[in-house]
């Protein structure tokens, strides 16, 4: 096991988790920052040529974890790993987000997620190989389904 440690701390239009916007067709275009501490900006050398990153975070407000929850966009129980809960046996949340821009320590992206002031554990850029026919959705888009029908 390791210890993690934040390499810098989100800026965000969302102060509480209410704001956020979530479930099924939920657009995340919110603009905010990542703003990387000074020992880690070094690491930031290059990322300034890459549209999407990954943004591994902390939820670092949410208590406790349920292994099966109902999510809002739907009324059956569903199992953490299958949804996007914050309830997590380790609180850590995943974003993709779209940089706009670098100054010096600070990334301003498009797509934050995420609480002002969360902790930035990671960033990697966004790659994919996958083509966009060859992903499923699963049980999200029967919930669809069920709603445009």
């Amino acid at each position: 096991m390791f210890t993690p440690r934040p390499i810098g701390f989100v800026s965000s239009p969302y102060k509480s988790t209410s704001e956020v916007p979530k479930g099924l067709g939920a657009k995340h275009e919110a603009e905010g920052a990542l703003n990387i501490l000074p020992e880690f900006e070094l690491g930031l050398t290059d990322i300034e040529g890459i549209s999407h990153l990954f943004v591994i975070w902390e939820f670092d407000r949410s208590q406790g974890f349920a292994l099966v929850g109902t999510p809002p966009c739907d009324d059956r129980p569903h199992g953490v790993f299958a949804t996007r809960s914050p309830y997590r046996p380790n609180p850590i949340g995943l974003t993709v987000v779209e940089l706009l821009r670098r100054e010096g320590p600070v990334l301003h992206v498009r797509g934050v997620d995420m609480l002002d002031g969360t902790p930035i554990l990671d960033i990697k850029p966004y790659l994919s190989s996958i083509p966009t026919e060859k992903i499923r959705t699963g049980w999200l888009a029967e919930v669809e389904a069920r709603k445009k029908g």
